[in-house]
């Protein structure tokens, strides 16, 4: 997996596609803000679970930034990759690998940073990097699995400026918006999903996102190749054969 994406100018994650509900209306009002040219905020850090819209508002930010200034796409930076720059080891003496990445781009952009790893020297290089855009008035949008100061290996300087910024949660654990995902996805594949699939799939499936729409994807495949409608019995095969 590549440690550096793209973002297209129209990608596959856009603030259009994003589906708002409860637990995540002040993330994306907050990102969509960010990437505000006639607004005043240019930092902003949201946290919540696995699969709950983090990266999709990322992605999105990413893409407004790119087609301000006219590139196709911007860096970006995921600690769960981390590796993938590092290949494990973190020598202190050399050029900032992450300054590297981020040369010349319009936002600084970072993914996955509770999994930043426990090294001191990437600690200076990610503060350092952060005060160059930061003090350079260029965006920056952060996200993380917890708040700044439940991150215990975070740099204590990173963690209170985070706190100046905006703040959000992304969180989608009630059903509700979980079935307002799940007939979004269906309509984006212009299939007919009826409730009480939905509400089979919401308790046979685990609940994250990301295993909603493999399922969902699963049992599309299956209502084609059978040729039939999708309703709860169909689901039920095709789940079976998973």
């Amino acid at each position: 997996m590549q440690l550096v994406f793209d973002f297209p100018v129209t990608p596959k994650y856009s603030f259009d596609n994003f589906v708002i509900c409860a637990g995540n209306e002040t993330a994306c009002r907050f990102a969509r803000r960010l990437t505000d040219e006639s607004g005043s905020e240019n930092l902003l850090y949201l946290h919540g679970p696995s699969g709950s819209g983090k990266t999709h508002l990322l992605m999105a930010m990413g893409a407004c930034f790119a087609g301000r200034v006219g590139l196709r796409a911007v860096p970006c930076i995921s600690f769960k990759d981390v590796d993938e720059i590092y290949h494990g080891e973190y020598p202190a003496e050399e050029v900032s690998r992450l300054a590297e990445r981020f040369r010349g781009a319009p936002a600084l952009l970072v993914d996955d940073l509770h999994l930043i790893p426990d090294q001191q020297s990437v600690r200076v290089e990610l503060w350092q990097l952060f005060n160059d855009f930061y003090q350079a008035g260029r965006p920056i949008a952060i996200t993380g699995l917890n708040p700044p100061n439940e991150l215990p290996t975070l740099d204590g300087h990173l963690t209170s400026r985070l706190l100046w910024g905006l703040v959000a949660k992304t969180d989608i654990s009630d059903d509700d918006s979980r079935r307002r995902i799940m007939q979004k996805l269906a309509d984006d594949r212009q299939i007919i999903l009826p409730a009480d699939a939905v509400d089979y799939l919401l308790v046979h499936v685990r609940r994250d996102v990301p295993s909603l729409v493999a399922a969902l994807d699963a049992i599309t495949r299956y209502a084609f190749s059978a040729k039939r409608k999708i309703t709860m019995r169909l689901a039920r095969e095709a789940l079976a054969l998973l």
